[in-house]
C-alpha cells in the first residue's frame, strides 16, 4: 500500500518543480512534463485547502447538530 503524501511534502513537491523550471535549463519536453506535475499539485492542494476552510467553518453544538459559520467579506 502506497503511502499518503502530506500536505507539506506536496508543497516542498512544487517549490521543486518551480524551482526548476524557474531555472530554464532543462530541455522543452521535461520543461512541459514538469509544468503539468506543477498544475496537477497545484490543483490537489487548492482542494486540500478549500476542504479545510469547509470543515473549519462547521462546527457541533450542544445538541449534535452542525452550526454553520458565515463567511465575512474581505472587502
Amino acid at each position: 500500500m502506497a503511502e499518503k503524501v502530506t500536505f507539506e511534502q506536496d508543497m516542498k513537491n512544487l517549490e521543486e518543480i518551480v524551482k526548476r523550471l524557474e531555472q530554464g535549463d532543462i530541455p522543452l519536453e521535461e520543461a512541459i512534463e514538469k509544468f503539468k506535475q506543477g498544475m496537477d499539485l497545484s490543483k490537489k492542494l487548492q482542494n486540500t485547502l478549500l476542504q479545510a476552510e469547509e470543515t473549519l467553518t462547521k462546527v457541533i453544538d450542544d445538541n449534535g447538530d452542525e452550526q454553520l459559520f458565515e463567511k465575512e467579506n474581505e472587502d
